[in-house]
């Protein structure tokens, strides 16, 4: 892999990774911008104790564009876009429309290919594991930065998920903050350590997945399992079978064999509403210790957590939607219409 870092006409950050070490990039970026102005700043609800990003700037972000305008393709001629090279493998650059900025953190976007027509699941092996190689690396860089506690790596998937570029590509929030999810799995990490003198939560778990009906694939490295109380209608978590907090973690075998685990596993998530439907919609979502202090968290240190990917979509049958509704919304309990053993058996039969 090949790293170029170099700015664009307003100043924010891009960078290339290339598969070839001899690729050169010097490619200006020709358009008048001006210098990137945000509003993003985070408020903490004094109910919840959660936090609440404020960016009113995002009203004005780019909004389902034409694909001949789509500002992640790369600069053609005088067609000019956030790329300013004629072709890229993956590149990643702040985001223009960022939900957190400054102080309160920093958001970037992740191209996974320059082909405006393919997904992530029609890479190839070498190309997703490229891009892991990209989230790795980013997930280095940001956690130096002095305002950033955790960092997590993502893509939507899909209008119905709220995507509004259609073009493959993720993002990276660097939260100045844990997030409440992580604060909670942290929380259940502790109580479970002291509850049994000491067991690993995560590898308590992994143990039982492994043991029963929801697995849905399994490596040498890797295994997907729908959980036993997965909160989505299709919902698949994606775990190293040896632990590890970060994806610098990963260890070569592991990193080696991820591509064709991952990629099998979204090919599958395009088949369960059968040939004909539209691609699935679906987010997925890497779960990183955070790298600031855990004092708050009795007796748990970064090493306790796991490492691991959540998939779902908000498709529950063929032409429907899972909405979150009353009780979900308002009360974060969720109900789920598909069981997690009937999920996983089907994700099973729709293997290539």
């Amino acid at each position: 892999m090949k790293k170029t870092s170099t700015r664009l006409a307003d100043g924010r950050e891009l960078i290339y990774y290339d598969l070839r070490d001899d690729t050169v990039r010097d490619a200006v970026d020709r358009r008048p911008l001006e210098r990137t102005h945000t509003t993003s700043e985070i408020r903490r609800d004094p109910l919840l104790g959660d936090q609440v990003a404020i960016a009113s700037h995002r009203q004005g972000r780019t909004y389902h564009p034409p694909a001949d305008q789509c500002p992640l393709c790369p600069t053609k001629g005088e067609r000019l876009s956030e790329i300013p090279d004629s072709s890229y493998d993956v590149v990643v650059f702040e985001n223009r429309f960022p939900s957190l900025a400054g102080d309160s953190g920093r958001c970037e976007v992740v191209c996974f290919t320059s082909d405006h027509d393919a997904s992530f699941a029609s890479l190839t092996e070498e190309q997703a594991g490229l891009v892991l190689d990209a989230w790795t690396d980013r997930t280095s860089e940001l956690s130096h930065l002095p305002a950033v506690e955790q960092v997590f790596c993502f893509e939507n998937r899909g209008e119905e998920i709220g995507v509004t570029l259609g073009h493959p590509h993720g993002q990276i929030y660097a939260y100045p903050f844990t997030t409440p999810r992580t604060a909670l799995m942290l929380r259940s990490i502790a109580a479970h350590k002291e509850a049994t003198g000491g067991e690993n939560l995560f590898d308590a778990v992994l143990a039982r997945e492994l043991a029963d009906e929801r697995v849905v694939l399994e490596s040498e490295h890797w295994v997907a399992f729908v959980p036993y109380a997965a909160h989505w209608p299709y919902e698949v978590h994606l775990y190293p079978k040896r632990r590890v907090p970060d994806l610098l973690g990963l260890d070569e075998a592991a990193r080696s064999e991820f591509p064709q685990v991952y990629l099998e596993l979204l090919r599958r998530f395009d088949r369960i509403f059968g040939e004909g439907e539209p691609p699935t919609p679906y987010i997925a979502a890497w779960h990183q210790a955070p790298f600031g202090t855990l004092e708050e968290f009795e007796g748990v240190t970064r090493d306790d957590f796991a490492l691991h990917l959540e998939l779902f979509t908000i498709r529950r049958t063929s032409g429907k939607l899972k909405f979150l509704a009353g009780s979900e919304s308002g009360m974060s309990v969720f109900i789920n219409d598909v069981p997690p053993e009937r999920a996983a058996e089907r994700l099973r039969e729709v293997a290539s």
